[in-house]
């Protein structure tokens, strides 16, 4: 369980290889993870292949966290499940998009058993969140059949690096009591004080010209433009993989 409460991202691993052994294990707990209706609605691609990783690696614009030996691509999937259905005299109907989002849960569940057990035998991990970004490119290159898309990717290896932990909004940010209770100004300058303040805050206003930690997160790092040209490219894609069919 102290897992959990160490977990940071690592970007940097040694040439060591992960053990078959070691990554049938966390496979595994993977399998075990919570999944709608027991249907287990997803895939994991496992890349190890240098030149499969090299090509994976530009659709995550050469992060250094690519060069990790591991590469996991967590998808949503409705292929195999349809396929049962189909050989079982049963009518699929899971081509719209709440079949979509049922089938991205099952997969970002399974994602993060992985990490925990991953993080569990010793290895470093680190989620990458720009699969949606490319996710046109991903299915091609992972050849994902229709009713297949890509929803996040985690790399896994021996860490190199063993970077402090990094700071996480404090309870009273994410939880609510028996109803949503909406934020006050006060409570906003509260809950983001001390992320406000932090050194490394100053440090990325600094190089970033900003006056604000939230200016470098509109302006630089998650701009509005980049997020409907994404959002776009995802709706193109659930199109293409079949998950837009929401007539009945």
């Amino acid at each position: 369980m102290n897992t959990i409460f160490t977990h940071r991202s690592i970007r940097n691993f040694t040439e060591q290889k992960v053990e078959e052994e070691k990554l049938t294990r966390i496979l595994e707990a993977g399998v075990r993870a919570s999944t709608t209706g027991n249907m287990q609605v997803y895939s994991i691609v496992v890349t190890t292949d240098s030149e499969c990783r090299e090509a994976l690696n530009a659709c995550h614009f050469n992060q250094p966290a690519t060069k990790a030996p591991v590469m996991m691509t967590f998808c949503a999937d409705f292929n195999r499940f349809n396929k049962w259905c189909e050989q079982r005299k049963a009518a699929p109907g899971y081509d719209n998009f709440h079949a979509f989002v049922v089938a991205a849960i099952d997969a970002l569940l399974a994602s993060q058993n992985v990490s925990l057990e991953a993080e569990n035998q010793g290895l470093g991990i680190c989620y990458l969140g720009t699969t949606t970004y490319t996710a046109d490119r991903i299915i091609d290159i992972l050849k994902l059949p229709q009713g297949v898309v890509p929803i996040t990717t985690v790399v896994m290896g021996y860490p190199s690096e063993m970077p402090e932990l990094t700071d996480r909004l404090p309870l009273e940010a994410v939880v609510h009591r028996e109803v949503y209770n909406d934020y006050t100004p006060a409570d906003i300058d509260r809950i983001y004080a001390e992320r406000d303040t932090q050194p490394l805050t100053l440090k990325l206003l600094k190089e970033n010209g900003k006056e604000t930690l939230a200016q470098v997160f509109t302006d630089n790092r998650y701009t509005k433009k980049d997020f409907v040209a994404i959002s776009n490219l995802l709706l193109d894609v659930l199109k293409k993989q079949g998950f837009m069919n929401n007539e009945m």
